[in-house]
């Protein structure tokens, strides 16, 4: 990763190369999208927003290129600057200039809220919505056996109802692993070990944890339960990242393995995603306990 950091520090040519290609062969290993993510924040994080936006334009017309060349519509590169190339630019921008890993999180969590939001304004149902979009889905399945046509029309309804948080929440997740991504980069190449020190310290703040257990409540209750549930998991793709700080700091205070952490990002892999909500909790019970200044504490009195 380290030589394929350098060779994006080439010069904007290769960056292009890398962001375009592995933007394209996302559509068949979707997590090359990261590393295409991960080049437009490392450029705009080392060089500032100009040298970004000049690399975002210059992949954007290689990727079309490629993508009409390919797949014979250069659309697709749209697509790509939209979900790949512009949010983490943003995000680049304020993080570089702000030099706040927690501020530059807690934005993307806002935009995470406003795209929810959006949604319920633009559509007025979303879930209605997507149970459209999902219903070629549901036949399909009750076509093949696969699933009772009884038991689908709630299953379906229910997945359409979270659909709207899970996207917004899924593209939150994709956008700061990107960004992390790439400023894991930038310490490698210039600062080593300075984002394993910014990650370890990740707060996502009070106000995010009680806004989560309030719109829990708002939808354990049954009130406005529609949007409440939209808003929900995104705040929850927060907590999930301070659950995963908790985890690399208290690891770190305890000088544990690495293979500690290995096996629970497998475990994450393999059981989300009940593992997702219990890491979730955790970030959500160190905002109220700060699990990770008690640890330090009591390790320096042993010490």
């Amino acid at each position: 990763m380290k030589g394929l950091a350098h060779f994006v520090m080439r010069g904007y040519s290769q960056a292009a190369l890398v962001a375009s290609v592995s933007a394209l062969l996302s559509i068949l290993m979707p997590l090359l999208g990261l590393i295409s993510s991960a080049t437009v924040g490392l450029v705009t994080l080392r060089k500032g927003a100009r040298p970004g936006v000049l690399l975002m334009l210059s992949s954007t017309l290689a990727a079309g290129l490629f993508a009409f060349l390919g797949l014979g519509s250069p659309w697709p590169a749209l697509g790509m600057l939209l979900i790949f190339w512009l949010p983490v630019w943003l995000l680049s921008v304020v993080l570089r200039f702000g030099r706040s890993l927690d501020f530059t999180v807690q934005l993307a969590g806002i935009g995470g809220l406003m795209l929810v939001l959006g949604m319920h304004l633009l559509v007025g149902d979303p879930t209605a919505y997507w149970q459209t979009l999902l219903e070629p889905v549901r036949q399909s399945l009750v076509k093949d056996g696969l699933i009772e046509a009884g038991s689908s029309q709630t299953l379906f309804a229910e997945m359409g109802r979270w659909m709207t948080g899970a996207f917004a929440a899924g593209l939150v997740l994709q956008t700061l692993v990107g960004l992390f991504l790439a400023r894991w980069w930038q310490a490698v190449l210039f600062n080593p070990g300075g984002f394993g020190i910014e990650f370890r310290a990740l707060g996502v703040g009070r106000v995010a944890g009680a806004a989560f257990l309030a719109l829990l409540a708002w939808v354990l209750i049954g009130h406005g339960s529609g949007i409440a549930a939209g808003l929900l998991p995104v705040l929850g793709a927060l907590l999930l990242l301070q659950g995963l700080a908790v985890a690399h700091g208290v690891r770190q205070l305890y000088g544990a393995p690495r293979g500690w952490l290995v096996g629970l990002y497998v475990l994450m892999v393999l059981f989300m995603p009940q593992m997702g909500l219990l890491v979730a909790c955790l970030g959500l019970v160190d905002v109220g306990l700060d699990i990770r200044g008690r640890v330090a504490r009591r390790a320096s009195k042993s010490g």
